[in-house]
Formats: C-alpha cells, sequence, structure tokens
C-alpha cells in the first residue's frame, strides 16, 4: 500500500473515530463539517438539517469566521442547489457554482465560492442532511472541477457513516428527554405525597389550636409553634424540589443554546413566526439563568396561545455585566392596569416574582391592539 493511501485511510479513520466519539446531535454536526472539510482540504464546509417549512433547523459551517457568520444574516432557505441535493438526492459536482442555473446568488457578506462538491445525508430513504463542501484548496484543471471523482467517493463514504452518527446522536437526544421526562414525572408524584401530607398535618393542628385558643391558650401556642414547623418543611420541600427541577438543558448547554432550542421547535409547532437572537451574553449564575428560561417560556406561552400573534421575537442581550431578555408580539394586547385590577393573568405575577427572587427587574408594555412586550433585566454575578 502507498503512503499516499496509508495517509488517505489514516484521515478518513479519525474522521469516522471522530465522530463516533460525541453523542450531541449539534457536536456531531460540527464534527462532521470539520471532518469533510479537512478530509478534502476544501476552504468552507457546511451542512444543513431540513426543518418542514423550506429552511433548516440547523445549518453548520467550518472555514467561516464568527464574525462573518454574524454579518451573512439569516440561515439559508432551501433553494438553489441547496433544494437540489436535498429533494433530487444525488451528488453535485460543479466547476463554479455561479455558473449553474440553479444558483441564486447569495448575501453580500457571503464568501466566494466557485468550484463546489455536495451530497444529501440519507436515513435509508430519507434525506436528513445535506453536506457540501467548496472552493477546493489545491489546483484545479483548467475550466474544470478541483474536486474530483475520487472526492465525491470519499465524501459520499463520510456522508454514509455520518447518517449513521447523526441518527444515533438523534436517539440518544430523544431517550434522555425521555428519561428527563420519567425523572421529572416521578419527582412531581413524591412532591405531591410529601407536600400533600406536611399540608394535612399543618391544617389539622392549625384546626387544634383554634380549639384550644380560649380554654388552653398554652397548648394553643404549642399547636401553633407546630404549624410553623410544618409550614418550614413544607417549603423546604418544595425548595429542593425546584432544584431537583433545574432544566436539564440550562446546565449542559447554557441558557443561550436552550432558549434557541426552544425557540425553534414553537417555529415549527406553531403558525406564528417566532425568531431568537442574542448578542453578547456571559454565563451568568443557574438562578438567574432559571429565571431568565422561566420567565421566557411564561411570555412565550401567553403570546402564543393567547394574543393570536402573528410574529414573536424573542431577544437575549448583555447589559453590563448582567443580562436583558425581551419576549415581543404583534398580537391582540391588552391594557396592563386592568389586568392587575382584575387580578387575572397570574402568569405575569408569577414572571414578575422570578425576576424580583434574582435581584432583576420586570416590566410589561401592551396596549390593546398594540401587542406586548416583556423585558425582565437581571444584574450579573
Amino acid at each position: 500500500m502507498s503512503q499516499g493511501h496509508r495517509s488517505g485511510l489514516a484521515a478518513v479513520s479519525s474522521a469516522l473515530l471522530a465522530m463516533s466519539r460525541h453523542l450531541e446531535v449539534r457536536d456531531v454536526l460540527k464534527t462532521i463539517v470539520a471532518s469533510a472539510r479537512e478530509l478534502l482540504d476544501a476552504q468552507y464546509a457546511a451542512l444543513g438539517v431540513p426543518d418542514d417549512h423550506g429552511g433548516f433547523a440547523q445549518f453548520v459551517v467550518d472555514g467561516v469566521s464568527d464574525a462573518q457568520w454574524k454579518a451573512i444574516g439569516p440561515l439559508p432557505r432551501q433553494h438553489g442547489i441547496l433544494a437540489s441535493m436535498l429533494h433530487e438526492a444525488r451528488p453535485q459536482r460543479l466547476a463554479d457554482v455561479r455558473k449553474d442555473p440553479r444558483f441564486e446568488g447569495w448575501p453580500s457578506a457571503h464568501p466566494d465560492l466557485s468550484d463546489f462538491l455536495g451530497l444529501p445525508i440519507r436515513d435509508d430513504d430519507e434525506i436528513i442532511g445535506a453536506l457540501f463542501l467548496a472552493n477546493k484548496r489545491c489546483g484545479r484543471p483548467e475550466g474544470g472541477c478541483g474536486f474530483t471523482e475520487e472526492d465525491e467517493e470519499l465524501l459520499g463514504i463520510l456522508a454514509q457513516h455520518a447518517a449513521i452518527a447523526l441518527t444515533n446522536a438523534r436517539l440518544y437526544e430523544r431517550s434522555r428527554e425521555l428519561t428527563i421526562a420519567e425523572e421529572r414525572s416521578r419527582l412531581a408524584h413524591e412532591l405531591h405525597d410529601a407536600v400533600s401530607q406536611k399540608l394535612f398535618s399543618l391544617r389539622l393542628t392549625a384546626q387544634a389550636a383554634a380549639a384550644l385558643v380560649d380554654r388552653d391558650p398554652a397548648r394553643a401556642k404549642g399547636e401553633l409553634q407546630q404549624v410553623a414547623a410544618l409550614a418550614a418543611e413544607a417549603a423546604d420541600e418544595l425548595r429542593a424540589a425546584v432544584v431537583e427541577l433545574r432544566p436539564a438543558a440550562l446546565d449542559e448547554d447554557g441558557l443561550v443554546a436552550t432558549l434557541r432550542d426552544q425557540v425553534q421547535v414553537l417555529d415549527r409547532a406553531h403558525t406564528a413566526r417566532v425568531t431568537f437572537a442574542s448578542h453578547g451574553v456571559r454565563a451568568l449564575p443557574a438562578a438567574q439563568e432559571e429565571a431568565l428560561l422561566r420567565v421566557a417560556q411564561e411570555a412565550l406561552h401567553n403570546a402564543l396561545r393567547h394574543s393570536g400573534a402573528e410574529h414573536v421575537d424573542v431577544t437575549l442581550d448583555r447589559r453590563g455585566s448582567g443580562a436583558v431578555l425581551r419576549v415581543t408580539d404583534d398580537g391582540s394586547g391588552f391594557e396592563p392596569r386592568a389586568v392587575r385590577r382584575a387580578g387575572r393573568h397570574l402568569g405575569l405575577v408569577s414572571m414578575r416574582d422570578r425576576a424580583g427572587g434574582v435581584g432583576g427587574r420586570l416590566t410589561v408594555e401592551s396596549a390593546p391592539g398594540k401587542g406586548t412586550t416583556v423585558e425582565m433585566e437581571v444584574p450579573g454575578g
């Protein structure tokens, strides 16, 4: 076996081992893209996972800086060459992607691409992604593509293993979600049993104290002390449960990634367009991140279930050493003062309590027919 073949096999082996090491979908996608770019010596690589709305649920690039990626703008839609890979399910090897009749241009900040190699990632008959490379670094033949048939064959092998790695990662994440759901259900039952018993004892003790107030004040005082002790125990049970129920995704992925994932899910599940943007947010204390997440979830629930909004925008930005969250919708809106006087919309009370509990501040701006903006600001830790 020649030195070149041994080197190529070693590179393929390294790429496959790297893919098999990861269990998180995002990590697998990044590894596939980086491995493909390195293996075929390309300047750029990208992988898109399609959603059900003509766009991409996830899109990962390699060879593009964070600043470039931010300047490029929103994720691409499934059109042009990308659409052909997803719908025709065959490789695309082009000498100059810009001269292809399906080429529809790209944003001004997008890097300039020329020779192009792309192919779908398939799980049996389902296309689960589109992987492509651009700008082969080595010399290219006159008027031809820098990518060769051997490159196409090699990328095909990589794509087959990528499909296995990606499918396994998805199964792992679903399994983890089921495990989390089962654990939460167990905790809910335990919480219900423990707190219900405490509250039942507390009620009986309070009734006994009330009966003893007039005829035996000393015993009544003892019963009231027991009431206080039982109330403290119930509060401890609740506090322990809240700590145990902290969203697992926050610990593993952080606030920005967790919010982005949840917004993407809601965008797919509802007719309203739901978007998320974040700028410069640093890691915050755990309690603050959880409070921000819970407020965002409550505000999103209100907007999507009650307001009739067509657009809901979520932003999380750095402010000083802290952060500010905004959830804005173009729905029916309401009169905040009237809502407070009527004692309705308890979600607003809950959100204010969460903000205050972590030293933050919550404001709600709304008017009938003018939509609603919920803003929560927390200081840095």
